[in-house]
């Protein structure tokens, strides 16, 4: 008819609807969930490292585009948060920042929002002098 799960000390039981009972230890449930954990924090390790690609880019290229120098060869995060879009959904906003100049002695900042892998928004400061 149905499964019925029954919890009893060390094991975890499931009976079919032939009858048959089938067991799970604790640790093999333990295990799997352990598993579980660890293939959702992978995907969202590699989620970010191509936010963080996705970021470079851009950064490279709004550089270019403005005539400056990029500092470094990379960005930094520097914060996420939750936000909506116009949908009404829920949606994870990355920051990150890096630095320019371009007259080669004085820094300036810029910054990149990511929505997921989309440009949200991009800026460089003013004269960095």
């Amino acid at each position: 008819m149905g499964r019925i799960f029954r919890i009893s000390s060390g094991a975890t039981h499931l009976r079919t609807s032939s009858g048959k009972l089938h067991g799970m230890s604790d640790g093999l449930l333990l295990l799997v969930l352990a598993a579980g954990l660890l293939a959702a924090a992978y995907a969202a390790w590699q989620s970010s490292l191509g936010a963080r690609e996705t970021a470079n880019r851009i950064a490279k290229d709004t550089c270019s585009r403005a005539v400056v120098q990029f500092l470094d060869g990379t960005v930094a995060f520097a914060g996420f948060r939750l936000s909506r879009d116009s949908r009404g959904r829920r949606r994870l906003l990355r920051t990150y920042t890096f630095d320019y100049t371009s007259d080669g002695f004085e820094r300036a900042q810029g910054f990149i929002v990511l929505a997921g892998q989309q440009l949200e928004a991009v800026g460089l400061a003013g004269n960095p002098s």
